[in-house]
């Protein structure tokens, strides 16, 4: 197979892959407005690419376009070298289309409806490559059965490959016709002719300088259509430069250069809805944008809110989850000295309840100390099971429906601001959330006191090492030493010569106090690193507790919604991109104008209008 046959498979394949992709994209489901609005335009914009695929092999249908008076129909009749529509230089002459083709070309292809048409078949060489059509005049509101010119020419513009655009030196400057053909060249090549040569000065600079700022214009050509055609059927040489323009038509728009043309139209079409889909994104993302920034503000928000609640539950049982940290950790350091002092800290409660005994006088006190110790144990009992209870209760805490409604009404102005339609109601999101919070209180809170468990476990490893141990073990019997060493000494040696320097009793109710504050110090230094490594791993675990319960955001349709519309704007930078590397592919046509794709139209959204109206 010839190299070339396999580009214009792979050129065709790859156009074929990017409308499959524009179709996929327009049925994506979204409730944003704007995207919605985009997707209806590649809708009505594919049927037309499906038509320009199957008319590849079809002749290329030519249509004349320009103001009232440019000399349309003169110069289809001189193109065509005989009378096939009549012409004028004032009032429009040419209401209904005339459509001129070979005898041999099938009309019923080309998808237009004949009967709008004056059909002209000319047995003629330059009509086996293309076909001419004679439009009405975009500048005049000329009706006949109920439709103006400019209508029908609406009808036809869609369906036609090259305009051939016809202005003269009064009627350049139109403002009305560049409109409609700034609107019309989308998806087209063109032709540039300045007609009435014979009578009208060159004023082809000036006119391609205005042309160029939205056009490409390779050539501009100035004929007189009158003479040429007097010419032609006088048998006459005719004019060179108007030779050129019907040899353009006849000879060089043959197949290949018919394939090329169409492509590109295709091409100019899919990149043109693009880049109006594109623009109509760009200025509809920033309330986009502000609705994903609150919905993150709100998350935090109520995260933050949410954590602290539970937090402030958490730490009620704080003093139990304390006294069974001190109980792991004391057990771990087993019979040392300074262990023995944490154990009496923390049973110092039940010490001084069971000291009372020895102040009972007779069995009934006994019994009553008896009777308020079993209470005390019950009690502590009480408050266990209440910390258990209340830590399984937290799976259900959160926020209540008064904090929902009111985030619900903030973001519901983002939400129509932005352009979001379709989202479900407030009743909905409470109802989801609930249910998010019973999964969330089942899964998380399954194994409530494991994790209370693992909370202890994991300080008193961390606060228990041999290093910690060695600091506070050294530190305790550093004074308990130096007190042993002291009395000891003055036991044995200083008094054994003198009786008289015996420590006094003082000395030894000093040596008590300082002992307490000693000990009172270090088990305060050392509680209160336990404390702080507790009510640490408290604020993690509300906080973990807390996103657990809002990990898939308060509101997740609205965040995949988001999501759902940045990955169509990707999707659409990402086509656009493969547009303009197959658009580079195709060579520039020497010989035929065309629309500048990255030129400002002018006016927003006339492209839109254009698409939609066809």
């Amino acid at each position: 197979m010839p190299t070339s046959e396999i580009a214009q498979i792979e050129m065709l394949a790859a156009v074929d892959g990017l409308i499959q992709q524009l179709t996929n994209w327009s049925q994506k489901s979204t409730g944003w407005r704007t995207a919605q609005q985009c997707q209806a335009v590649i809708q009505q914009l594919l049927p037309r690419l499906d038509m320009l695929r199957v008319r590849l092999e079809s002749p290329l249908v030519i249509a004349t376009f320009g103001g009232t008076g440019t000399g349309k129909s003169s110069l289809v009749n001189a193109l065509v070298g005989s009378y096939c529509t009549t012409s004028g230089r004032q009032r429009p002459t040419t209401t209904q289309p005339v459509l001129i083709a070979h005898p041999d070309t099938d009309l019923d292809r080309l998808g237009l409806d004949l009967s709008q048409f004056q059909v002209e078949q000319k047995p003629l060489d330059q009509l086996r490559n293309i076909i001419l059509i004679d439009c009405p005049d975009p500048d005049t509101s000329e009706e006949s059965e109920g439709e103006n010119n400019l209508t029908r020419l609406q009808h036809i513009i869609p369906l036609c490959d090259i305009l051939l655009y016809a202005s003269t030196q009064q009627k350049y400057r139109s403002a009305r016709v560049s409109d409609e053909l700034r609107e019309a060249a989308v998806g087209r090549r063109l032709i540039f002719v300045q007609t009435h040569a014979g009578l009208d000065e060159d004023i082809r600079d000036d006119w391609r300088e205005q042309l160029s700022q939205q056009f490409e214009v390779p050539e501009i050509y100035f004929v007189d259509s009158v003479r040429a055609l007097e010419d032609q059927l006088a048998d006459r040489p005719i004019d060179p430069e108007f030779a050129s323009l019907q040899n353009i038509l006849s000879t060089q728009l043959g197949k290949s250069e018919r394939l090329q043309v169409r492509r590109a139209n295709l091409l100019e079409l899919i990149q043109h809805a693009i880049d109006h889909c594109a623009q109509k994104f760009e200025q509809s993302l920033p309330e986009i944008r502000e609705l994903e920034s609150f919905l993150k503000q709100q998350h935090v928000t109520l995260t933050t809110q949410m954590s602290q609640e539970l937090r402030s539950e958490l730490l009620i049982s704080r003093n139990l989850w304390e006294r069974r940290l001190l109980s792991s950790i004391s057990d771990s350091w087993g019979a040392s000295p300074f262990a023995m002092m944490l154990r009496l800290y923390n049973g110092l409660g039940n010490l001084i309840a069971s000291a009372s005994l020895f102040r009972a006088r007779n069995s009934a006190q006994v019994a009553l100390i008896g009777a308020l110790q079993g209470a005390r144990w019950l009690g502590d009992r009480h408050k266990e099971q209440a910390a258990e209870d209340r830590l399984k209760r937290i799976g259900s805490f959160g926020l209540d429906d008064n904090t929902l409604r009111e985030s619900q009404l903030l973001i519901d102005g983002y939400t129509q601001a932005a352009g979001l339609e379709n989202q479900p109601q407030l009743t909905d999101s409470l109802e989801r959330l609930q249910t998010e919070a019973a999964h969330v209180e089942e899964e998380f809170l399954s194994d409530a006191g494991t994790k209370i468990d693992g909370i202890i476990g994991k300080l008193a490893r961390k606060n228990s090492g041999w290093f910690t141990r060695l600091v506070y073990e050294s530190l305790f019997l550093t004074f308990v030493i130096y007190a042993l060493v002291r009395i000891g000494r003055n036991f044995f040696m200083d008094s054994f010569f003198n009786e008289s320097r015996i420590l006094p009793i003082d000395f030894y109710v000093t040596a008590g106090v300082i002992f307490l504050i000693w000990t009172g110090f270090l088990v305060m230094m050392f509680t209160r690193k336990l404390k702080r490594g507790l009510e640490q791993e408290i604020n993690q675990l509300s906080d973990q507790l807390a996103q657990a319960k809002l990990s898939h955001g308060l509101f997740p349709h609205l965040e995949q919604e988001c999501r759902q519309v940045h990955s169509l704007q990707h999707s659409l930078v990402r086509m656009g991109g493969e547009v303009h590397h197959l658009r580079t592919e195709i060579a520039s046509s020497r010989i035929l104008g065309s629309w500048k794709v990255n030129e400002p139209t002018g006016k927003a959204g006339s492209g839109a209008s254009h698409l939609s109206s066809q």
